[in-house]
């Protein structure tokens, strides 16, 4: 340990010991350096800076050898473990490193002949993807979705690897999602998949991500729709045949098994329909025996749920709109990220509600800007995450229209689109009751 290390940590009495502590290591595409070698040197500049704030990310090394082979060391997810932003000392920590590439070909689809014609079955990427960097942080929850849905696939691969009795104690690898549209329930699903792939390199090569098209699956074919699911669970069973690869399973608007089941008990398309119900649930049926597979799926709309699908689903979690708390750390984060490429400028410090909840939210010049944020996050609630991240945009687009302003200025412009945003869905939801009653 470095001197300043050290007088840092006699200064810093609480420091956070024995954690748990996640180091990604974004191994350059054109690198071809051992993982040892380049696990040896990060943690030689983790020995050298081994008290931390949370989440940390280090791009620039005065290691040449890292300089040459390593895009990036990241010191992920302190937030989902600890509550406040309190220092971490890395020596006292269990460190776990994973070392990755990122495959940067981008997707391919699936396809299945019916009637001499192609189907887009699905999409299908093989991950880590360049694609997908970068998402898991992006998605801000008030509650713990992040933490427990890995917790989830621990378990599931501990309880697989201690060959407990799934007639006892069952399981059946299916996470379900929903709530309304908008709130990053995809995303999520997508993100989850790309940190698995991460965070479990010790044990899979490499991951494959299948997002299977349900309106193709479900509607132009509808009669052959109990065959095109099987045909697509044949494929994806030859992935999952592949022990080196994890694989998931992305099943989005899965309510569209509904529209089958529904079609069923009004009386169109009986037969049909019953497949098409029997075909999905039989195949997750047989795949969830398999230790390398985890099934995700998605609905907006939650009453419309299949029981039998539902009762399926080890986690149904609910996915809602941000409450202030988000609102704040992804407007936060917007502006962070206008600060790096200088379209808002001078760079301003801003402070978290953490850091404003310990001066009272009393104002000062430090205290300002912050303050703006927090009341501009208030009336952009009932606003979906989704919307959110579009606002900076349109406030620059809208109001602004120049290469770079202060941060005053922008936070101006911020608090006019949220306005607008209102009046527009204000004056939508006029003209749709007008429609509805003529």
């Amino acid at each position: 340990m470095d001197k300043a290390a050290g007088d840092l940590k006699q200064a810093l009495p609480n420091v956070c010991d024995g954690v748990q502590i996640h180091v990604e290591v974004h191994q350059k595409s054109s690198s071809v350096a051992k993982k040892e070698d380049i696990r040896m040197s990060v943690l030689t500049l983790l020995n050298r800076h081994n008290i931390v704030f949370g989440d940390y990310k280090w791009t620039e090394f005065d290691d040449g050898f890292l300089n040459s082979n390593v895009q990036s060391v990241s010191i992920v997810d302190t937030d989902l473990k600890l509550k406040d932003r309190q220092p971490i000392d890395l020596s006292k920590s269990s460190l776990s490193l994973h070392i990755f590439h990122l495959n940067e070909e981008g997707p391919s689809s699936e396809n299945l002949e019916e009637e001499n014609e192609d189907i887009i079955a699905a999409n299908h990427w093989v991950l880590p993807a360049a694609e997908f960097h970068g998402l898991w942080e992006s998605l801000i929850y008030d509650t713990e979705v992040k933490s427990h849905l890995l917790d989830y696939v621990t378990t599931t691969l501990l309880f697989s690897d201690k060959n407990v009795d799934s007639n006892l104690v069952s399981w059946n690898r299916v996470v379900l999602l929903h709530g309304p549209p908008g709130t990053g329930k995809t995303s999520l699903c997508k993100a989850l998949a790309q940190k698995l792939t991460i965070r479990l390199s010790y044990r899979y090569r490499y991951g494959q991500l299948i997002e299977i098209n349900s309106h193709s699956l479900f509607s132009k074919w509808f009669s052959e729709s109990g065959k095109l699911v099987t045909k697509m669970f044949q494929k994806i069973q030859e992935l999952i045949d592949d022990k080196d690869a994890l694989v998931f399973v992305l099943i989005d608007e899965v309510e569209s098994l509904t529209a089958a089941r529904s079609a069923f008990r009004a009386g169109t398309e009986p037969s049909d329909a019953i497949r098409v119900v029997n075909a999905v649930l039989t195949q997750i049926d047989q795949i969830k025996r398999y230790p390398n597979v985890v099934i995700l799926t998605t609905s907006n709309i939650t009453e419309k749920i299949d029981m039998a699908f539902v009762d399926r689903a080890d986690i149904k979690q609910y996915i809602g709109p941000p409450s202030t708390a988000a609102i704040f750390r992804i407007y936060l984060s917007c502006l962070e990220e206008l600060m790096k490429c200088q379209i808002i400028y001078p760079r301003q410090q801003l402070l978290t509600l953490r850091e404003l909840e310990m001066i009272g939210f009393v104002e000062n010049n430090v205290s300002r800007l912050s303050l703006v944020l927090k009341e501009i996050s208030r009336r952009s609630e009932g606003l979906s995450g989704r919307v959110l991240r579009k606002l900076p945009f349109l406030a620059h687009a809208l109001y602004i229209q120049s290469p770079s302003v202060t941060m005053t200025v922008f936070l101006q412009a911020l608090s006019l689109a949220v306005d607008k945003q209102f009046e527009e869905r204000q004056k939508l939801a006029e003209r749709k009751k007008l429609a509805d009653c003529v």
